[in-house]
């Protein structure tokens, strides 16, 4: 079997694209995921803690949001997937095994309720989510049971309307293990990193939140995972054992990120800082053995400087 990291370095090479170093600004976590940038400040799940994580100016972290109590009286794990903020300020977030979004209620950490029960349309579990500006929220699901190597099937993105309701995108069809999510500078389009299927699929947003005319964006040289977008009409992925994060257009591979695997698996990443052209790229060593990754804390956080601003793209 070819070396993933040959893969894509090759790919990277072939496209003659140009490759940026990264440093690591903190560490100390599980399995970090499902990076964000809101109201000037970095954001991040430190999924096995079943935590929501701030960083501060000199990397060190804050837990703002704490779902540990919830694990009282059930054998489900307490996993914290996508989030974002409703229109109202306030925050919701995936529990990907309960199959539910919760919401942050108010500034204790474990204020949390229930906000929209999605069990009914999750094959598995839920994963990534997007909030739109009208507060409807988009979520991923890996539709099998990965952490036991299940074969993959298709599955449903699955909406979740600011009135509550839920529902699956009529004239979008299954996708082949939907992990990151994302929303154009314009709010025109929808970005989706198909892992199974090593692809990026776009598809057209209406200003009612209808999503159709799902289509190829872009082939990855290995499976994408966490993704974010700027202004220029980029996508930023991170695909994990990869050993880098790549760029796509509509033409192909336009740059890399290189973080070789000795420091970590890449596992998503985003646009940032004050002009949002700080990549964030979020990195773990165990994702299959939830205790001995929040045991070892082997999680790191590393940044990019980079030309292309994350704009008004959401997360």
């Amino acid at each position: 079997m070819t070396n993933p990291v040959d893969t894509v370095a090759a790919a990277v090479s072939a496209a003659g694209a140009p490759t940026l170093g990264a440093r690591r600004v903190s560490a100390g976590y599980s399995w970090p995921e499902c990076p964000r940038w809101h109201a000037g400040t970095f954001w991040f799940s430190d999924m096995y803690t079943g935590t929501l994580k701030t960083l501060d100016a000199e990397g060190n972290a804050t837990v703002v949001v704490d779902a540990t109590g919830r694990a009282a009286g059930t054998e489900v794990p307490i996993t914290l997937g996508g989030f974002g903020w409703l229109p109202d300020g306030r925050l919701i977030v995936v529990s990907m095994h309960e199959k539910l979004v919760l919401v942050h209620n108010s500034g204790a950490p474990d204020d949390l309720s229930v906000y929209a029960d999605i069990s009914e349309y999750t094959l598995a579990a839920a994963n990534d989510m997007v909030v739109d500006a009208d507060g409807r929220a988009y979520i991923t699901q890996l539709g099998f049971d990965l952490f036991k190597g299940d074969e993959p099937v298709a599955s449903p993105l699955i909406v979740v309307e600011p009135d509550g309701t839920v529902s699956t995108p009529a004239k979008v069809g299954p996708l082949m293990c939907g992990n990151g999510i994302a929303i154009s500078d314009d709010g025109t389009e929808v970005y989706v990193a198909e892992v199974m299927a090593f692809k990026i699929t776009v598809m057209d947003r209406a200003a009612d939140g209808t999503l159709s005319n799902p289509r190829d964006f872009a082939t990855c040289p290995f499976m994408p995972d966490g993704i974010g977008l700027d202004a220029d009409g980029g996508v930023w992925a991170a695909m994990p054992g990869g050993g880098y994060v790549a760029r796509f257009t509509g033409q192909g591979l336009t740059h890399a990120v290189s973080l070789p695997l000795e420091d970590g698996i890449g596992s998503a990443c985003l646009l940032g800082g004050p002009d949002r052209k700080t990549l964030y790229i979020t990195a773990g060593f165990e994702v299959f053995d939830f205790a001995k990754s929040a045991r070892e804390a082997q999680g790191t956080i590393w940044v990019a400087d980079v030309e292309h601003s994350g704009g008004a793209t959401r997360p």
